[in-house]
C-alpha cells in the first residue's frame, strides 16, 4: 500500500508538468482504440455513470464551479489529481460543478462527484473515479476459502448509528472480530488496528457503510472470503447499485440482525459461497483494466461538457481545443 501511494503522487506530480495539449490529444483516441466488446462495456457503463440528458449551464454559486483552466485545489490532493486528470483533456474554458468528499445528496445541477445516492433521480450526480488511492485497492489473496477461519471480520471505525449498533451487537460474540480500529470516548468497542492481510485469513468479511460506501468493499471482493453487507444505500465508480444480493454479496437485514444465520448457511453450502466469490472476482476485474478505466473516464466528462447549454451537434471540436 506504501509503495502503490508513493507511486500515485510522485506520477500525478509529474503529470503536472506535462502540457494540457497533449492529454487533449490523447484523450478522444483512448476510446477509438477499444475493440468492439470493450466499447459496449464502456458505452454500457458510461450511460451509468452520466445519466445527464438535458442541456443545461453549470452553476457558478451551485457546489463547488471551475473552469478547466482555473481549477485548482480545494480539498485533499488526491480528488484534485483525479478530477485534473480527467477535465484537462478539454477546452480551457469549459466550466464544470462539483463536489468532493463523500457526497449522498444530489446536487441541484448537473455535478461531478465521487459518491451519489442509489436509485430515484440521481442524473445530476455524475460519478468520476475520485479518491481512487484510498477506494480502489485490491488484493492478491492466496489463501483457499476452505483454509480460513469459520468466522467472520471488521474493523472501522463507528461514529455513524449504523455501525454502532452492529459493533455493539456483536463485538462480543465468540464467532465475530468486530470492533473498532480507533479507541472513542466512552465507547468500549476498540479492539485495535487489523491488517488486511489478517482479515484475509477469515471466511466472511463484513462491509458497513460508512458516511457513504463501505470503503473495504473493493478489496474484500477480491479477496477469497464472501462479502457480507446489507443492501447498499450509496454508490460511486464501483457501481454498488448494480450488485446482486446472492450473486456478488449475501445480503443482510438493515441490522443485520441475521448475520450468524446467513454465515451458518453459506458454512454448510460451501458451492454457493465459492460461486459468490467467483462472482465478486468477475466484478472487480471490470475495474482492473487501465486503458478501458481511462477511456470510461474521459467519456463521461465529454459527455458532461457536451451537453452545455451553448453546445450544438457539433460541440466535440469545442470541448477538446
Amino acid at each position: 500500500m506504501q509503495n502503490s501511494k508513493f507511486s500515485y503522487y510522485f506520477k500525478n506530480t509529474i503529470a503536472q508538468l506535462t502540457p494540457n495539449f497533449i492529454y487533449r490529444w490523447h484523450g478522444k483516441r483512448q476510446f477509438e482504440r477499444l475493440n468492439e466488446q470493450d466499447k459496449q462495456h464502456v458505452e454500457s457503463r458510461l450511460a451509468y455513470y452520466n445519466k445527464v440528458t438535458h442541456f443545461f449551464t453549470p452553476n457558478a454559486n451551485e457546489a463547488q464551479y471551475s473552469t478547466v483552466a482555473q481549477f485548482k485545489k480545494t480539498k485533499g490532493w488526491t480528488y484534485f489529481f483525479d478530477l485534473k486528470a480527467v477535465i484537462r483533456q478539454f477546452a480551457p474554458n469549459m466550466a464544470f460543478n462539483y463536489l468532493n468528499g463523500d457526497i449522498r445528496h444530489v446536487p441541484a445541477t448537473p455535478t461531478f462527484v465521487k459518491s451519489r445516492p442509489i436509485g430515484g433521480n440521481n442524473q445530476n450526480s455524475v460519478l468520476l473515479k475520485l479518491n481512487k488511492i484510498r477506494h480502489f485497492q485490491f488484493v492478491n489473496d492466496t489463501m483457499p476459502y476452505q483454509q480460513k477461519k469459520e468466522s467472520v471480520v471488521w474493523r472501522g471505525v463507528g461514529h455513524q448509528p449504523h455501525r454502532k449498533v452492529v459493533i455493539h451487537s456483536y463485538y462480543q460474540h465468540p464467532r465475530c472480530n468486530i470492533g473498532q480500529s480507533k479507541p472513542q470516548t466512552g465507547e468500549p468497542w476498540f479492539k485495535g488496528f487489523l491488517s488486511i492481510e489478517e482479515q484475509l485469513k477469515y471466511k466472511f468479511l463484513l462491509a458497513i457503510e460508512g458516511n457513504d460506501v463501505a470503503t473495504n468493499l473493493k478489496w474484500a471482493m477480491s479477496a477469497n472470503s464472501v462479502v457480507m453487507m446489507s443492501k447498499p444505500r450509496y454508490e460511486t465508480w464501483f457501481m454498488e447499485g448494480k450488485l446482486q444480493a446472492g450473486v456478488h454479496y449475501v445480503e443482510l437485514k438493515d441490522d443485520y440482525s441475521d448475520l450468524i444465520e446467513k454465515m451458518d448457511y453459506y458454512l454448510a453450502h460451501e458451492q454457493e459461497a465459492l460461486a459468490i466469490i467467483n462472482n465478486a472476482h468477475a466484478w472487480v476485474a471490470q475495474f482492473q483494466q487501465p486503458h478501458i478505466e481511462r477511456a470510461l473516464s474521459f467519456l463521461v466528462a465529454e459527455k458532461y461538457f457536451a451537453h452545455q447549454l451553448h453546445a450544438s451537434d457539433e460541440l466535440t471540436p469545442q470541448v477538446l481545443l
